[in-house]
């Protein structure tokens, strides 16, 4: 069983991007399992807390630790990822030295209701990720153009191709994933 985390960038009960990411989870192929890593209830980074790492925290690090890969789900909030989402990423390089994405497989997907979607941000994670190690799905890439009715309210996907097209993001995904776990072995 392949083990993919998921983070989405948004705190929002309305987010597109956590729609969108629950839809995948019904196109993961068979032997694949998709899980929430949760980021709202992370404080503040602070380097006053690492004295006493709050647990939320350490939840966090051992979720990203206990799967096989992460999914990023990001919106873009002012051509860039939100700052709920950089928090996270704070946190999982801390304490000094513990970079929780090292070596880590990632892929990174947005919507929006642009025709761009969430390209700036995505750029930007891609910059962020490099610097923590992480190997990173280079192709395809994810920009996922939320229209009115592509997701629907039992989260699935209306549109064929973007259902094709989401359905081929994830079998490259878990291809990297196998290819990172057998140069590892």
């Amino acid at each position: 069983m392949t083990k993919i985390g998921y983070i989405v960038g948004s705190l929002s009960s309305t987010s597109i991007n956590r729609a969108l990411v629950e839809a995948m989870t019904r196109l993961a192929p068979e032997g694949v399992e998709l899980v929430e890593i949760p980021i709202k209830d992370l404080p503040f980074y602070s380097q006053d807390l690492e004295a006493d790492f709050p647990q939320v925290a350490r939840d966090f690090k051992q979720a990203i630790a206990d799967v096989d890969g992460v999914l990023i789900a990001t919106p873009e909030y002012s051509r860039s990822i939100p700052g709920v989402l950089k928090n996270a990423f704070d946190w999982s390089t801390r304490p000094y030295g513990e970079m929780s994405f090292s070596g880590k497989p990632v892929a990174i997907i947005g919507a929006s209701g642009g025709p761009i979607s969430t390209a700036a941000a995505q750029q930007h994670l891609r910059a962020i990720m490099g610097h923590f190690n992480a190997i990173v799905m280079g192709q395809p890439e994810g920009m996922i153009q939320a229209t009115p009715g592509l997701i629907s309210e039992d989260r699935e996907i209306t549109n064929e191709g973007t259902r094709e097209f989401l359905t081929g993001y994830l079998a490259a995904f878990v291809a990297l994933i196998e290819r990172v776990e057998k140069a590892y072995a």
